[in-house]
């Protein structure tokens, strides 16, 4: 895999700050999300903004960027900070997509303390819950949430792979979610006091981000485990965890990440579609591309365009069911449309940019087996689904 680095420069007028994006001509990058970036740059004490190939327009801030500042702005790091990827080793007798899907646990109902105290997957937690925050303790979330079971498919790197004891047809979880309802608290609190501007009291601020990326941590290592054992496996820890939204003091700068994983020396899962495959990458950004690399495909359509086209041109089975074999399961069918794969741009032109410009090495691929979004209320699932159960869910659901 080749491409000839290009960099596009974009220098806002009259701010310092200086705005690269790293994707070749031929990358599908979003002249609104080019124009967020020179927004954020004009920001007071904003110093540089890199662009990662997955760049793509976001709610008042770009997806898919980096941002480095002599201030700090939590709208730059968003509501669900400690939103990030895992990889978990999952040791499987047979594989059998079809029936592993049915065996996927309720991820939508939230593990209880009391109610929930015998349940083999607290084993994963050390210590203390970050915040004292039970609220979708357990829970995947919506959006491009999710947890995959997937097979290592082509080893780029033996090497490195090996160090990670990864080799090809190896089974794997992928987990990706972030801290739920905390994070959103945080920068909603914030927000009614300051609105888009710097924090008042940047430590009061990092020391409860650092709360709910710890909690984001600890709810992926809870999916995996609830979903191993479901499966009918030991839970494991992780080879691969890595927030990317989230705020990181560097070089007495604020270096802001939305969407974007750290890129200095890190191993990182670079998330593709539900029917394509992920690529494993070991990552070595440079102060260029403010230490960071891409954190997945980055979508090319908004969510209200992917159900219209989706809608016209697939159904609900299709989508079931990817390009290359692998089953979802999702009980909501707007969601099915709106994460379509076709939604997205294509995972191996941003892998091709990232290798393009020097910023990651690719170690190996992730293929999809069984992708969880949401549970499949015509499908039984383990643990209780009664109708006033499922109505109560929704309920909750709806104050998220």
């Amino acid at each position: 895999m080749s491409v000839k680095p290009f960099r596009q420069e974009y220098l806002p007028a009259p701010a310092p700050a200086t705005v690269t994006v790293f994707a070749s001509p031929s990358s599908w990058v979003e002249s609104d999300a080019v124009d967020q970036c020179r927004q954020v740059a004009t920001l007071d004490g904003m110093v540089h903004v890199a662009g990662m190939p997955d760049l793509h327009p976001g709610k008042g801030a770009p997806i898919g960027a980096a941002m480095t500042s002599t201030m700090l702005y939590p709208h730059l790091v968003g509501s669900d900070i400690g939103c990030g990827i895992a990889v978990f080793p999952i040791a499987l007798k047979r594989v059998v997509p079809e029936r592993l899907a049915a065996r996927f646990p309720d991820l939508d109902r939230p593990l209880d303390p009391d109610r929930d105290a015998d349940d083999p997957a607290w084993s994963v937690l050390d210590g203390d819950i970050p915040a004292g925050h039970l609220d979708g303790l357990g829970t995947v979330g919506r959006g491009n949430h999710f947890v995959e079971l997937a097979r290592v498919g082509e080893v780029l790197d033996p090497g490195h792979a090996a160090r990670l004891q990864l080799a090809a047809g190896d089974t794997v979880l992928v987990v990706h979610s972030g801290s739920r309802g905390l994070g959103e608290r945080i920068l909603r609190e914030h927000t009614e006091l300051r609105g888009a501007g710097p924090a008042g009291d940047p430590a009061a601020y990092l020391a409860r981000h650092d709360d709910a990326v710890r909690w984001g941590s600890l709810n992926r290592r809870l999916l995996a485990a609830r979903t191993a054992i479901a499966l009918g496996a030991e839970p494991t820890a992780p080879i691969v965890d890595q927030c990317h939204n989230l705020v990181e003091v560097r070089d007495r700068h604020y270096l802001h990440r939305k969407g974007a994983a750290p890129g200095d020396g890190r191993d990182v899962l670079v998330a593709g579609t539900r029917g394509t495959p992920s690529y494993l990458v070991a990552a070595h950004a440079g102060a260029q591309a403010n230490h960071s690399v891409a954190h997945g495909a980055g979508r090319k359509m908004s969510r209200a365009d992917a159900l219209r086209r989706g809608r016209a041109k697939h159904t609900v089975e299709e989508l079931r069911r990817t390009p290359v074999g692998s089953l979802v399961v999702c009980g909501d069918r707007q969601l099915l449309f709106e994460e379509a794969p076709t939604a997205y741009k294509r995972i191996e032109q941003v892998i091709a940019d990232l290798v393009g410009h020097g910023l990651a090495t690719p170690v190996a691929t992730t293929v999809p087996l069984v992708t969880y979004k949401t549970p499949d209320v015509g499908v039984a699932t383990r643990g209780d689904r009664r109708p006033e159960r499922r109505q109560a869910e929704h309920r909750w659901r709806g104050r998220r």
